[in-house]
């Protein structure tokens, strides 16, 4: 052992003493023995600062991190060591006259991360150099040009980051380019694709956002071959519209291709977590082989009929409605100088009566209220019940069956173009992208997402999901 020896990183109290009495560094490769007769092997890692002091924090050969316990009598020993690297190395390719030419931009989220060790957290780390590196199939497919816009996780995408990104494709676009790949953050990506989707005009090429729910460096993750299937699509695929490639199963079958307006991730950490709500996919991606499954979809067009519209006011905010809901927070957002608020109301789009005089205010003042669903799927219909017909006298306007997270974008961008509140009213009710369909389709509820495949699925092995379910609960 080198007499420069250092304890391992994040480690406190009584286990970081065993571990310098034992001279175990950070990336040491060790084989711990308990009384009992369980035995690990694995490398330590350094671990977070935010955790308990108890736990020795281990990956092992599978690729999964684990949290053991070491006691007094477990017996723990340095069999080998192997230097922990945070980088995937650069990698450069030559470009080949008969590929299509791509442009990956990177703005960080989980298909471009790493863990941190210290605080156990995602970070945004790899560039798109390193991802192209890390996933070398990209090489047949395109030529892939990969550029660094941001390096920040998606809740910290505000509409900022939508006009530079926007700004950006467009560059690209103009420069030759013959698809966009933008590598986004899960989290807020039905925002910015929505956003996008109204920003440009007469898209002649895709762009297609992609992500990842586990990040790079655990074995489950999705983002190559989410990355794969969106590249396909982007340098291939005979479509000119913002959409949003994903996971559409749990296991790694196929991607769905999402309208930008229409999708919504639906569940923290799943990996077919996008759906396409109130309508269904535009298609989806198998061994990079694309298959459609709509007509109205907007094809390849020319460069020249192409231009980017941002014009944008951000001072719009969003209102989940809840019972008791006081109106004082409406109030107040009025008194701090919002233009525009998107409610997300009840049932047809519904609020409670105690809300009623700042809806009237809202009204007095011509700020814009549009009302969504929180059901998500199905339409705002606010002359059903006297409640809705109350609403419509006080101004409100039919958010139709737009997504939240389309028409907060969608409101920022009609206000960006007017201040007359009958001019928004008509942007905000006519479909512009895509974000308002005449009516939802009968399969949009259940078919390729999440309901018949998996249905099938649980019948294939109710017998044994039944027993495991059995001999856990019962």
């Amino acid at each position: 052992m080198k007499s420069s020896y250092v304890p391992p990183d994040g480690y406190r109290g009584k286990l970081l003493e065993r571990l310098i009495r034992e001279k175990i560094r950070t990336w040491s490769i060790v084989k711990i023995e308990k009384e009992d007769g369980a035995h690990f092997e694995g490398v330590v890692l350094p671990r977070s600062v935010h955790t308990s002091d108890d736990y020795l924090t281990l990956k092992v050969d599978t690729g999964y991190n684990l949290g053991i316990q070491l006691p007094d009598d477990a017996t723990i020993k340095e069999i080998g060591y192997r230097s922990g690297e945070y980088k995937i190395p650069e990698r450069k390719v030559e470009k080949n006259p008969n590929l299509p030419n791509v442009t990956l931009l990177g703005t960080g989220g989980t298909v471009a991360s790493r863990l941190d060790y210290r605080t156990g957290a995602v970070l945004p780390a790899f560039t798109p150099s390193e991802l192209f590196s890390a996933v070398p199939e990209l090489i047949e497919i395109c030529n892939l040009t990969p550029k660094t816009l941001y390096k920040i996780l998606s809740e910290n995408f505000c509409p900022e980051y939508w006009i530079k990104t926007a700004e950006a494709v467009a560059k690209e676009i103009e420069s030759g380019a013959e698809g966009i790949i933008i590598g986004h953050g899960t989290d807020t990506m039905g925002y910015s694709s929505s956003a996008l989707s109204f920003f440009f005009q007469n898209l002649p090429v895709p762009v297609v956002l992609v992500g990842s729910q586990r990040s790079s460096d655990r074995p489950s993750s999705d983002g190559p071959m989410n990355i794969i299937n969106a590249t396909s699509l982007a340098a291939y695929g005979d479509l000119a519209e913002v959409v949003v490639v994903m996971h559409g199963t749990t296991s790694d079958d196929y991607d769905l291709i999402h309208r930008g307006v229409r999708v919504r991730k639906m569940h923290s950490a799943r990996r077919d977590t996008f759906r396409t709500v109130g309508d269904t996919p535009l298609g989806k991606i198998q061994n990079r082989h694309i298959t459609f499954f709509k007509k109205d979809i907007k094809r390849r067009g020319k460069l020249e009929d192409f231009y980017l519209d941002t014009k944008l006011d951000e001072r719009v905010t969003m209102l989940y409605f809840y019972p008791g809901m006081d109106p004082d927070i409406m109030d107040a957002v009025i008194d701090k100088g919002y233009h525009g608020i998107v409610i997300i109301g009840t049932g047809l789009g519904h609020v409670g009566k105690p809300m009623y005089s700042a809806l009237e205010r809202a009204q007095e003042e011509e700020i814009p209220v549009v009302i969504t669903v929180q059901p998500l799927y199905g339409f705002t219909h606010l002359r059903v019940y006297e409640t809705g017909r109350d609403m419509l006298a006080m101004g409100v306007i039919e958010g139709k069956n737009m997504l939240p997270e389309a028409a907060f974008p969608k409101l920022c961008w009609a206000l960006g173009h007017t201040q007359n509140i009958d001019e928004i009213r008509e942007i905000m009710e006519t479909n512009i992208t895509g974000e308002i369909t005449k009516r939802e389709p009968y399969s949009g509820f259940t078919i390729m997402q999440g309901g018949v495949p998996d249905v099938y699925e649980y019948l294939k092995y109710k017998d044994r999901f039944s027993r495991d379910i059995s001999e856990k609960y019962l």
